[in-house]
């Protein structure tokens, strides 16, 4: 403890940890960071279980000592950040420490999108990208996100080698740095904004449209983006729109939080917008909202999968063999729509890291929550800015068909039945009490859910990359996924009914039986708390 402190390079930190009560300061260095979702994330604060320079200086020290191992020393690493607190000297930290190891670095100037940041470490074939961001957590974290050679994201195991190369660091005070200047305005920005409205195939571009960044990074590109495929017709929501680290306007940065999208939706209305899209802070998830005869309303992250994913494959010429993925607690749309197209479909753990790695020939992938990749072989993660565009694109092509981006989805599920989904999440107070649950869980499989018999598989005795801490519940027509939330202290509850329909006079019965499904799946995913 007291050689971290004396090690501190940053005499602010030293001086909180100094004036800690004892029991904080226990706290603190109670545990490290690990690498989770493909790096480190947490608050920001002084000590080794905080986001904080000591930190992310042992963790870029460590990184560099692992590619120094593997023989890329001197190699091309690519840093960037989202305009969060503390992300702007947490990019510089890690720069200097890079170029201090003696590697080539590019430091992206100024806040950066997080899909720019993954595709120039594949277009200048780095082989490593840092992003300093947090995503959509609260503006109080941070976190520190790696890209490794090709621009997809950290998997094990990376992340427990570095863990352990970060472990043989020694003071963070005594870690060479180098000064690096930013990059100078380069073409890295133009060439993916110009890649991206590319992929916008369609004649078609009377569209308006409603754009949120939620106080984050992706405002202008996406709203640049959307200019550059020829769409002239949008509307930003201004007390959103400029990167603003204390996100004022939301209790949570997230598209998905109730009231997150309030004020995009009241602007849509306002405007007579045909589409509504939301960003998340770093730009690397897209929330989709649509026009209805009841009002506006936000599209679920499987509902936007489902089109996207038909859409996609529908523009391939005939004697592809493309591949869509999603994951393990996402729809099983997908999977029926990849069938009627004679396309592959593969299904991945949760998380970017392991969809862009689904197989050869991927045109597709989506998870549940609102990440899209819509052109693997320009970003290879989640891609907000990409995703809006296509989505635009697709429902500019719609309107001038007289159709909407609903009647897609009532197509669907006349051909495909309807495939209702909804999410339960569980918050504990103490973690513990999420490992109790599952053990519980575990300990009595149900046989039965939401009146129907199910099968129950443990992922977490697979072999291999598929094994993971979740538990299947499967029947004909209603499938639950539990599993412990990697980024917060929640247990998940995925839940999905599915009901076949005979015309689209029988949609709103089918529905309505499916919400009804759902009802009684979220009673007994409620009961998982109850010991």
């Amino acid at each position: 403890m007291d050689d971290w402190i004396a090690g501190d390079p940053d005499p602010a930190a030293r001086a909180e940890l100094r004036s800690l009560p004892d029991a904080e300061l226990a706290d603190r260095f109670a545990a490290p960071l690990t690498f989770g979702t493909a790096g480190l994330r947490g608050p920001l604060r002084a000590g080794p279980n905080g986001m904080n320079v000591a930190v992310v200086t042992r963790a870029t020290a460590g990184i560099a000592a692992w590619l120094q191992a593997k023989c890329l020393g001197g190699s091309v690493v690519v840093v960037g950040r989202d305009g969060r607190h503390g992300s702007a000297v947490f990019a510089t930290t890690a720069a200097e420490v890079l170029a201090g190891a003696g590697f080539s670095v590019v430091l992206l100037p100024g806040p950066t999108p997080t899909p720019v940041l993954a595709y120039a470490v594949r277009a200048l074939r780095a082989q490593l990208g840092v992003q300093i961001t947090a995503s959509h957590n609260p503006a109080g974290d941070n976190g520190y996100k790696v890209y490794l050679d090709g621009g997809a994201q950290l998997i094990s195991p990376s992340d427990r080698e570095i863990e352990t190369a970060i472990a043989a660091v020694g003071p963070a005070a005594a870690v060479p740095r180098s000064t690096v200047e930013p990059a100078a305005a380069s073409t890295l920005r133009a060439d993916y904004l110009a890649r991206v409205a590319a992929l916008a195939r369609g004649r078609d571009r009377d569209l308006r449209i409603a754009v949120t960044p939620l106080h984050g990074v992706g405002g202008s590109a996406v709203v640049d983006a959307l200019r550059a495929a020829g769409f002239a017709d949008i509307h930003t929501v201004g007390s959103q729109f400029a990167p603003d680290p204390d996100f004022p306007t939301v209790a949570f940065p997230n598209p998905e939080e109730p009231g997150a999208t309030d004020a995009l939706l009241e602007l849509a209305a306002a405007v007579d917008a045909d589409l509504a899209v939301a960003l998340d802070p770093d730009a690397d998830r897209c929330a989709v909202g649509v026009p209805t005869p009841d009002g506006w309303r936000m599209l679920t992250g499987d509902e936007t999968g489902a089109i996207l994913g038909d859409h996609l494959l529908s523009e391939l010429p005939a004697g592809t063999d493309p591949l869509v993925a999603t994951t393990v607690v996402s729809s099983r749309l997908l999977a029926r729509i990849a069938a009627a197209r004679g396309a592959r479909f593969a299904r991945t753990l949760t998380g970017f890291k392991w969809l862009v790695r689904a197989g050869e020939g991927l045109v597709y992938a989506y998870e549940e929550a609102i990440g899209h990749c819509v052109a693997p072989d320009l970003v290879r993660d989640k891609d907000g800015i990409s995703a809006a565009v296509v989505v635009a694109d697709l429902a500019a092509t719609l309107k001038a068909h007289g159709r909407t981006v609903p009647d897609v989805l009532d197509d669907l599920a006349v051909e495909h039945g309807v495939h209702a989904t909804a999410q339960v999440s569980l918050r504990f107070a103490d973690p513990t009490g999420i490992t109790d649950a599952m053990t519980r869980l575990r300990g009595r499989l149900p046989t039965e859910l939401a009146g129907e018999p199910v099968t129950a598989d443990d992922l977490s005795t697979r072999r291999g990359q598929s094994r993971t801490d979740a538990v299947v519940l499967t029947g004909r027509r209603v499938r639950m996924v539990v599993r412990p939330s990697g980024t917060e202290p929640k247990l998940k509850c995925y839940l999905e009914a599915v009901e076949s329909v005979s015309g689209r006079d029988d949609l709103s019965r089918a529905r309505s039986a499916a919400a009804d499904t759902l009802r009684r799946g979220t009673l007994f995913a409620r009961s998982l708390v109850t010991p």
